[in-house]
């Protein structure tokens, strides 16, 4: 048996949470259970369900994935379920660093050999757009995602609206015909609003338009996707299959899972199986750390319904640290031709720089998400 003796956790800027798991046989596990904006509170999250894992053998790990999130009488959320995701994939990078091999071998061997990679674009006026999608195509990715606005009214002005359709626009004349543009509604929209915008964009072709309604409101989900013809994507904030069923038979085309939210490597997995069903693509949520990122990337060469990877790299909001500072050998993140190819190290695939890590994590971070509202008082997603 490979006996968990240590768990330790990060808190690193920009706004990250690392778990770090140690074995009696020195093996080291490394896992991301981030929650931006609340990973304070993940952080006690992790210590408490350390409790159930210190003293046990690492490899049981889907043992280990029923005991935190069924052990208990309260379940689920968003706390949990990123402190049980940070736990597993440390535990999944025990297990590939154990046999000496990469997670995705665990997983039932590779099915592609490299993931196609987009990046987050912002800019709150058409040229920014731009200039920002520009810069994404210099370092060689071939797809991006950008914000469909920023805070919108529950019933849209004429102004409202047309600005989303010239930035949209704006976007699909920077990339032309060959690449893509997915646009975020990010939960900003009321349904109606979502249902009137989105054949006005049909003539751009988004690659997929993303999370249309907030999630408490996925029983809505069908009447947006009965609208349009463009693909819908949602899911980086539900937390489990049974949450993403109900999205699933709404008939969204794109399961958008975070592995840092939603029970990590174990469960994600099975949400990709039951997104198979539906004839639904995988394409992980992951604007977060390298840890993050690996995890993703490791289900991705495992899984035959995955479309495409999102990454941080750059992001606008990585303020005093960047996704490859953390890491030894940056080589394995590296973008070719738009795409991250296969990561063949063992675990995860990455060597995390503990002496850096346990430096930032001194220094902490305080991240949160700003805090909006309307003019009337009611709140708007950010």
């Amino acid at each position: 048996m490979t006996i968990i003796s240590r768990i330790e956790t990060f808190l690193v800027a920009p706004r990250w949470l690392f778990v770090r798991i140690e074995t009696d046989s020195g093996i080291v596990g490394w896992g991301e259970a981030t929650c931006e904006g609340r990973s304070e509170t993940v952080r006690t999250a992790v210590e408490q369900l350390s409790e159930l894992l210190i003293g046990n053998d690492a490899l049981r790990i889907e043992d280990h994935w029923q005991v935190m999130t069924k052990g208990s009488f309260y379940r689920g959320g968003p706390i949990l379920a990123s402190a049980v995701s940070g736990l597993d994939q440390a535990l999944w990078d025990i297990a590939g660093k154990h046999f000496n091999t990469p997670v995705h071998q665990l997983l039932g061997g590779h099915v592609r050999d490299r993931i196609r990679m987009y990046g987050w674009v912002g800019g709150d006026e058409p040229n920014e757009v731009a200039d920002q999608i520009s810069a994404q195509l210099e370092v060689g990715l071939t797809a991006v995602k950008m914000n469909a606005s920023g805070r919108m009214s529950p019933v849209a002005s004429v102004a409202e609206i047309d600005g989303v359709i010239r930035r949209v626009a704006a976007a699909r004349e920077v990339l032309g015909e060959h690449r893509d543009v997915a646009v975020d509604f990010h939960g900003r929209f009321s349904l109606a609003n979502a249902r009137r915008v989105a054949p006005l964009l049909e003539p751009y072709r988004p690659f997929f338009l993303e999370e249309p309604v907030v999630p408490e409101n996925t029983h809505l989900l069908r009447e947006f996707t009965s609208s349009t013809t463009t693909p819908v994507s949602t899911g980086e904030r539900l937390y489990n299959r049974q949450e993403f069923l109900p999205a699933l038979q709404a008939g969204i085309a794109v399961a958008q899972p975070d592995l840092s939210h939603a029970g990590g490597i174990t469960e994600v997995r099975k949400i990709a199986s039951l997104a198979e069903i539906y004839d639904v693509q995988l394409a992980p949520h992951c604007p977060l750390g390298p840890l993050a990122l690996a995890a993703c990337l490791q289900v991705g060469f495992a899984t035959p319904n995955f479309l495409i990877q999102e990454q941080s790299i750059g992001i606008h909001y990585n303020k005093g640290a960047e996704v490859l500072d953390y890491v030894v050998d940056k080589t394995p993140l590296k973008f070719v031709d738009g795409h991250i190819e296969r990561l063949t190290g063992p675990g995860l695939g990455l060597e995390i720089d503990e002496a850096v890590v346990r430096a930032a994590d001194k220094r902490g971070h305080a991240w949160r998400g700003p805090v909006w509202r309307h003019a009337d008082g009611a709140f708007a997603e950010w």
